[in-house]
C-alpha cells in the first residue's frame, strides 16, 4: 500500500496538463489516482479546448490513469462549482486530499481554486507555479511531447495558428505579445504523444471553425477578443 499522498490531476488535455503530469510522475511525491476534466454535457467536448470526449478517453487510456467527468451544460460558474463540489466530495471519502494544476502564473485563478477547494476540504498543488513560460515549452518539446494547437484566441492569432504542430518554430514566430505557454488563453492545445503515453493518440485533423465570443462584459470594459478558432479533431 502506497504511503505517498493521494492526489487527483486536473488534466484539459493540453501541453501544460501533460508537462506538469510527467513532472508529479517523475517527482513521484504523489499518488495520482484520477485524472479529472470538465466537459460540456451538450457537445460532448472538454470545456474551451473543444476537444472531443472520445480523444480525451483516448488520452485517458493511453495514459493508464483513471478519468474523472465533471459534466457542465449552463456554462456557469454556479453549475461548475456545483458538480465539481459534488465529485471531489466523492474523491475525498476514498482518502483523496489533494488536486494538482498545472496553472503557471494566473494569481486570480489560483486563489479561485484553492478557495473552492477548501470549501470541501481540499489543497490545491501547483507543481509549475511561477517557472519561466519560455523554459517550459522549451523543456516540453526536447523531452518529445507532441501537440497541436486546438484552439487560437483571435485577439492575438489569427486561423492560421489553429490547428498546428507547436515545435521550435512555433515559438519563434509567436507574436511578442503572446505568452510561449499560451497561460493567458492565447491558445489551447491537445497533447498526442510524449513520455507519460504508452502509446501515441491518432487522429486527423478537420476543419477550421469560428465561434464568435457569446459572453459579453458586464461593465462594459472593451474586450479585444472577439471569438476564438478551433480546430476538428477526430480519433483515426
Amino acid at each position: 500500500m502506497s504511503s505517498k499522498p493521494k492526489a487527483i490531476f486536473s488534466w484539459s488535455g493540453g501541453k501544460d496538463s501533460a508537462y506538469c503530469l510527467n513532472k508529479v510522475l517523475t517527482e513521484g511525491l504523489f499518488e495520482v489516482k484520477y485524472l479529472l476534466t470538465s466537459l460540456n454535457t451538450n457537445f460532448k467536448r472538454v470545456s474551451m479546448h473543444g476537444v472531443r470526449e472520445e480523444l480525451l478517453n483516448a488520452q485517458a487510456a493511453a495514459i493508464g490513469i483513471p478519468l474523472l467527468k465533471v459534466w457542465v451544460s449552463e456554462g456557469t460558474n454556479e453549475e461548475y462549482e456545483r458538480q465539481m463540489e459534488a465529485l471531489l466530495l466523492q474523491a475525498k471519502s476514498e482518502g483523496i486530499a489533494h488536486v494538482i494544476f498545472g496553472d503557471i502564473f494566473l494569481e486570480d485563478l489560483r486563489v479561485y481554486r484553492e478557495n473552492n477547494l477548501a470549501k470541501v476540504g481540499m489543497k490545491g498543488v501547483f507543481p509549475l507555479w511561477k517557472m519561466d513560460t519560455s523554459f517550459l515549452i522549451d523543456d516540453f518539446i526536447a523531452k518529445g511531447f507532441k501537440t497541436i494547437t486546438c484552439c487560437v484566441n483571435d485577439a492575438l492569432l489569427n486561423e492560421a495558428w489553429v490547428g498546428v504542430e507547436i515545435d521550435q518554430a512555433f515559438t519563434e514566430r509567436l507574436p511578442p505579445q503572446v505568452d510561449p505557454c499560451g497561460e493567458n488563453g492565447e491558445f489551447h492545445t491537445f497533447c498526442y504523444a510524449g513520455p507519460i503515453f504508452k502509446k501515441p493518440i491518432h487522429f486527423t485533423i478537420g476543419e477550421k471553425i469560428y465561434r464568435p465570443l457569446a459572453i459579453n462584459m458586464a461593465d462594459d470594459t472593451p474586450n479585444p477578443t472577439k471569438g476564438f478558432w478551433y480546430c476538428e479533431l477526430t480519433e483515426s
